[in-house]
């Protein structure tokens, strides 16, 4: 969930205009996780809502990002940015390993592609190496 909270933190920071159902279809995410969200960065202090009582259209709402909310923000895309990095690092890892595989002539069927049952093998076997 962290990752959905990171980026609707940076969607709320850069337009707090955007309605839920806005910010639903800018990240591509169900309308129903959004307000869940939403409710749980207010709960949390990160993010307040405005209502714009003066408008013509009562449910007109502004989502800001609270000091908190800012440093939560940055916390959040540090982390996110480390666990890419070592999510990168192991890619790269593995496909070094297989080039070697194949370059041995470890595999049968060189001229095949990976498909993406296989890629995903390769990748539950890098998350999890004790389950194969």
């Amino acid at each position: 969930m962290e990752d959905t909270h990171l980026r609707l933190l940076r969607l709320i920071e850069a337009r707090p205009d955007l309605s839920q159902r806005d910010l639903a279809r800018e990240l591509g995410i169900s309308l129903g996780k959004i307000n869940y969200c939403l409710k749980a960065l207010v709960d949390k202090g990160l993010v307040k809502v405005r209502n714009f009582r003066n408008s013509s259209n009562k449910l007109a709402y502004a989502y800001l990002l609270t000091p908190r909310g800012i440093d939560s923000k940055a916390s959040i895309a540090v982390q996110f940015l480390k666990r890419k990095v070592a999510e990168y690092e192991m890619l790269k890892l593995e496909i070094e390993q297989l080039q070697r595989e194949d370059a041995a002539g470890g595999w049968k069927d060189a001229q095949r592609p990976l498909s993406k049952r296989s890629v995903s093998s390769i990748y539950l076997r890098w998350l999890a190496p004790s389950v194969q």
